[in-house]
This record gives structure tokens, sequence and C-alpha cells, in this order.
């Protein structure tokens, strides 16, 4: 962190299960404070899969909840970490497709931009289509309750005319990645399932992701959000 600045990296990084030498050089470049991470590593050894994972990007894993992960940089402090669970439907329907559903969660604690706590929180919605929305209330209210700014990101796995995307609007975040393209998939990029909404009283915006596109395409099957906060427009 710099001048006043906050970098935090939001990325779906598809369990650790793609090309991790190329994974680890697009965190490297995008150089984050705080990462926000989706689909972190899981089952056997999840804490020490985390770390581990956390050491080849030069972070440190500092909280979690489900598969959702907060990783920080030196010098940067999470405060007052929260972990919750997340309600959502066991079971999905699409079409005659029946599957069942990972528990959902989120995780999220204050950082400090500039002389400003700032609440950073992760998420990563589910697949179930009416159970998203009720998931993203109960992550909202927790985020209301931290009683400061924050930036929810994370995989909403739904497009922006979807009803998620209206409920982040009436609550008045602001869309940072409005103009940023399609973050899905990372070799043939379409759909822009991933999101990054702020509180209106704080700056923020999309920073290009400084990485080869070679790189993006093999890290994962999703493009990074790289978000700069600022503690003032000007």
């Amino acid at each position: 962190m710099s001048g006043g600045a906050l970098r935090v990296l939001s990325y779906n990084v598809h369990r650790w299960g793609d090309d991790r030498t190329a994974l680890a050089r697009v965190v490297k470049a995008c150089a984050p404070d705080v990462m926000l991470v989706q689909e972190a590593p899981t089952w056997f050894g999840t804490r020490k899969k985390r770390r581990a994972m956390a050491a080849t990007f030069g972070l440190r894993y500092v909280a979690a909840s489900a598969r959702n992960v907060i990783l920080v940089a030196d010098g940067i402090e999470l405060v007052e970490p929260l972990h919750w669970r997340i309600w959502r439907p066991f079971v999905r329907r699409r079409l005659n497709f029946i599957a069942t559903q990972l528990p959902g969660g989120a995780v999220g604690g204050h950082v400090l931009l500039g002389s400003t706590r700032i609440a950073v929180v992760c998420c990563h919605l589910g697949l179930h289509i009416l159970g998203r929305r009720r998931e993203l209330e109960q992550i909202l209210r927790r985020c209301r309750a931290f009683g400061t700014p924050y930036l929810l990101a994370g995989d909403l796995n739904e497009e922006p005319d979807g009803p998620v995307w209206k409920l982040l609007a009436e609550e008045g975040l602001t869309d940072l990645g409005a103009d940023a393209g399609p973050t899905f998939s990372s070799t043939n990029p379409h759909k822009r399932i991933d999101g990054a909404h702020l509180s209106p009283t704080v700056h923020g915006r999309i920073l290009p992701t400084p990485a080869a596109p070679e790189d993006l395409a093999a890290a994962s099957d999703h493009l990074p959000l790289l978000v700069e906060l600022s503690s003032s427009s000007g």
C-alpha cells in the first residue's frame, strides 16, 4: 500500500488446480495488498495447502470461510475478521440435471485505507438460480454489521442482468467492473460473472491486469479483478 491507496485482487483460483506457476506470476504481477480468493484449495490438509498457495504468491493466509480466503501482503493487517456460513439450497436442478452444492460462506475483515477503516468481504455465490439472492441477502446483512464502508467482491455466478446484481444496485453499491469486460472464461472471455462492489463513500476503480495473456489463460478458468481503493477521489 502506498500513498493512501490499497490494491485488492479478487480471484477465483479454480481450486489451485491449474497451472500454479502461471497463477503465481499473475498474482505477483498484480502486487495486491489484499487478495480475496474464491475456490481456494480444500479437503485434506486444507490449511497447509492454503498457506503453501499464499507463499507462492508472497502473501500470508489470514482468514477463511468455506472456500473463500483472505490473504494479505507484509505490512497489512486484517482486524476483526468475520467468517460465516451462508445458507444455500443443498440441491439444485437444471432441466433434468440434479446436483448437490457445497456449503456456502463468506469472509471479511477490516483493513486501513489511509486513516480510514474499510471492510473487505469475499464471497462465492452458488449455482442455484433462486438461492443466490437469498445468499446475497445474508452476506449484505453481515456487510452492514461491520459499520464501515466496504468492498464486496467475488464470483457471483450470474451475469449483470440477473437478480443478484439488481440487489447490489438497490443496496447503493458502486459496480466497479461495469466497464471492465467479461471475466469468464479465461480462454474465451464472454461472461461477466465476477464482481467488485463498493460503498459510495469510498473511491475505487478497476485496474488493468498487468499479467501476460498466456498466464491468465493457464492460471485459472476465471480472470481476476484488480481493484485500487483510495481514501478520496482526488
